[in-house]
């Protein structure tokens, strides 16, 4: 707790309670043990931040806005991921900041502060799930939940310096959750260390295939791709393909000038079904302080009609089963989570979203599982199919631990 909230807005997390947190883990040390064994699961004592975005009993939901913080009182009941993680015995830090609405890349925030980066105030966390990342990263969360549409929590992750998961589409139950856009919402964690990635496997789908099957090639983007990225970044996507070769998976480029139209689908897709979720309030408060990004997607969603919507569901389907026949024929993609080694706080952010969402978009219109790869500058993404979360963790783990300088070195 003495760790909470050491960036430079002290503002990593929007709602917390010391002594409530405190009467947790003591709930939580007192949770019976099986007969044969302890009967705790792998989250069992850990502290873990969630988004403001999920219910927890007791406290408000901000969604990032003061308007839905008050608009929503105080909850009456756990959301279902807060449940899941009260049953496994984590013990909750409290609930962090985030982009207005969770509708934004960098964790920028007019009315909670832009959240920077604990370890350089002049670095932003990226968002949306910026408190979650600014949690981890000052050690008072061993793991934090975010939520991922577009990116929120491969990019937070990235720009942080830490590993994320971003689960398959439709796992986990978004009861007492609020979404973005619903087509493309998915729940994930960030934390710190790789080796740490299979303890998280099952929470968000419990009935998933204990064994995992075992990957033996992977897909890399092309070069043509790479050609607004940092340098250095491309250096870290050499790097880690290099990684993934000494575990013995096979490297091949592949031709992505197709994910062209990722982000033109997925912009006016998700702006559509953000302002169905918040059209009731756009006459009673919720655009006075709103940042003016939002509202300008906001107002364009709600212009988008039945047959413009009914050409993007089209186009959508198109592009994921082209992605799905990808990941059949190489079993996983790499690329960067975000093109950018950092985003500086207090810039001109217009271009940023649309430059990182070109990355990130590819792999949420397909709605698959992608584990956020730390690296020397920047991070990676590396991608599966659909409901391969479990091997993905476990491959992530395996290069988590070849990292370790006593890492036995595989046969040739």
């Amino acid at each position: 707790m003495a760790r909470s909230n050491q960036n430079q807005g002290r503002n990593t997390y929007l709602w917390q309670d010391a002594a409530w947190t405190r009467s947790e883990a003591a709930r939580v040390e007192a949770m019976p043990r099986d007969e044969f064994g302890d009967g705790r699961g792998p989250l069992w004592g850990l502290p873990i931040s969630v988004k403001d975005c999920f219910d927890l009993a007791g406290t408000p939901t901000s969604c990032g806005t003061h308007f839905y913080r008050d608009l929503n009182g105080i909850a009456a009941r756990d959301s279902w991921l807060v449940e899941r993680l009260r049953a496994s015995g984590a013990v909750i830090t409290g609930k962090t900041h985030l982009h207005p609405l969770a509708y934004g890349i960098t964790g920028e925030n007019p009315e909670y502060g832009d959240c920077v980066q604990p370890r350089d105030p002049t670095a932003l966390t990226g968002g949306s799930s910026s408190g979650a990342a600014a949690s981890v990263q000052e050690g008072s969360a061993v793991f934090a939940i975010g939520t991922d549409t577009g990116g929120s929590v491969r990019v937070p992750a990235a720009l942080c310096g830490l590993a994320g998961y971003r689960a398959s589409i439709g796992y986990g139950d978004w009861r007492g959750g609020t979404h973005l856009a619903e087509s493309f919402d998915t729940m994930g964690f960030l934390f710190r260390d790789l080796e740490d990635a299979p303890l998280l496997a099952g929470f968000f789908a419990p009935n998933q295939p204990a064994l995992a099957r075992t990957f033996t090639r992977f897909a890399v983007v092309d070069d043509a791709f790479l050609h607004d990225c940092d340098p250095q970044i491309i250096d870290s996507l050499h790097a880690t393909a290099r990684e993934l070769e000494s575990l013995g998976l096979h490297a091949r480029r592949i031709d992505t000038e197709w994910w062209a139209e990722s982000f033109a689908i997925l912009a006016p897709f998700q702006a559509w079904e953000a302002a169905r979720i918040h059209a009731s309030h756009f006459e009673d408060g919720l655009f006075a302080n709103i940042e003016p990004s939002i509202r300008e997607r906001l107002e364009w969603g709600a212009r988008i009609g039945p047959a413009e919507i009914a050409a993007l569901r089209q186009r959508h389907r198109a592009f994921r089963a082209r992605m799905h026949a990808l990941l059949a024929e190489q079993e996983l993609v790499l690329l960067p989570a975000s093109p950018l080694a950092r985003i500086d706080a207090g810039a001109d952010q217009t271009h940023t979203r649309p430059r990182i969402l070109r990355y990130t978009a590819p792999l949420s219109l397909a709605g698959f599982p992608a584990v956020a790869i730390p690296c020397d500058t920047g991070g990676m993404q590396l991608a599966a199919a659909h409901g391969s979360d479990r091997a993905l963790l476990e491959l992530a783990a395996r290069l988590g631990a070849s990292r370790k300088p006593d890492a036995a070195q595989p046969a040739s």
